[in-house]
């Protein structure tokens, strides 16, 4: 062979190596992209069953908060008697068993709202014993001592509410 017929031969499979490469190139494209498409239904339809479930765990969540801040958790939980250790218990007993009643909408939350909501919830707890640990000799003094300590500082469960929030505007 001679090194016209290799430079023949070479120029004739050029645009053919070409044209391959080119068809490669755009044939891997369509293929990802249509990858893509498939992933982003598939995310869509999983989304639209999910979202809904999502939000009423949000929602029961904003509940709790609400219910465990701690000038509606003293207005609805009144004491069944002057002994102000016997209230303490009952208002912490009525946040754990309304914190217990919703655990499994964890599962639907990031694990930052979450720990955020448990935070909220121990230093509630922890507000209530500080506050029983004054002078306070009866249940309904104790109550009032909760109020006004509530009055001077922002509540733990507004702080979490509005992060609960922040998160559902992040949904969208």
């Amino acid at each position: 062979m001679t090194s016209d017929q290799i430079f023949q031969l070479f120029a004739y499979l050029l645009p053919s190596v070409v044209t391959g490469a080119i068809a490669f190139y755009f044939f891997r494209m369509h293929t990802n992209n249509e990858e893509g498409r498939r992933r982003f239904l598939l995310h869509k339809d999983s989304q639209k069953d999910t979202l809904p479930i999502r939000l009423q765990a949000y929602e029961r969540m904003a509940l709790f908060l609400e219910r465990m801040a701690l000038p509606s958790l003293v207005v609805r939980v009144a004491p069944l008697t002057k002994d102000k250790s016997a209230y303490e218990n009952q208002l912490i007993k009525s946040i754990e068993t309304e914190f217990d009643h919703n655990l499994s909408q964890q599962i639907y939350m990031t694990d930052e709202c979450w720990n955020i909501i448990k935070a909220a919830k121990n230093a509630t707890v922890q507000m209530i014993r500080k506050a029983a640990m004054s002078e306070t000799e009866s249940a309904d003094k104790l109550r009032e001592d909760i109020l006004t300590e509530t009055m001077e500082k922002a509540s733990p469960s507004a702080t979490a509410l509005s992060f609960v929030k922040k998160e559902i505007g992040e949904l969208w």
